[in-house]
């Protein structure tokens, strides 16, 4: 995977302390955006998964993986196949894209990433709209959506 970086401890990028992983290339550009580095695709460095695995299984602490960006949706088979496994070890997942919820349904490995996480934060960042009174998001066009339940009810179910 292509990646800008790796933050260990983080408690801003979805609920307890997480193990986040910056995705490294996207296209969205939105102005204002707080990681310009990680537009390049690139960029970065490439970590390979059992790489990844071997460290986040050093911090014991550690219940949930998120993944943010640059745009985590733009390597959707690499995503999805690290993901099916950070869920058969009982990892909560948690995606940020800049896509919107349904957009990444007509996208089908967009989707097959997607559809294992728990929480997806979708929409791209609005400048215009920043707010810093929601959990977990930057503007507030920006939803934070239980995927399963979604999926489950065909409908968007914002948490």
């Amino acid at each position: 995977m292509r990646i800008a970086g790796i933050v260990d401890d983080s408690t801003v990028d979805g609920p307890g302390v997480r193990y986040t992983i910056f995705m490294q290339g996207c296209a969205h550009n939105c102005e204002g955006c707080h990681n310009p580095a990680t537009h390049n695709y690139h960029g970065g460095g490439v970590l390979s998964f059992d790489q990844i695995l071997a460290d986040l299984s050093q911090h014991k602490y550690i219940k949930g993986v998120t993944f943010s960006g640059g745009e985590p949706l733009d390597q959707p088979e690499q995503l999805a196949a690290l993901i099916e496994e950070l869920k058969t070890r009982g990892y909560h997942v948690v995606i940020f894209t800049g896509y919107r919820y349904e957009e990444v349904l007509q996208s089908p490995s967009k989707f097959a990433a997607a559809k294992q996480a728990d929480i997806l934060i979708d929409g791209p960042y609005i400048a215009a709209q920043k707010t810093l009174n929601i959990p977990f998001r930057g503007s507030a066009n920006q939803r934070m959506i239980d995927m399963q339940a979604s999926i489950a009810t065909g409908e968007v179910v914002e948490i």
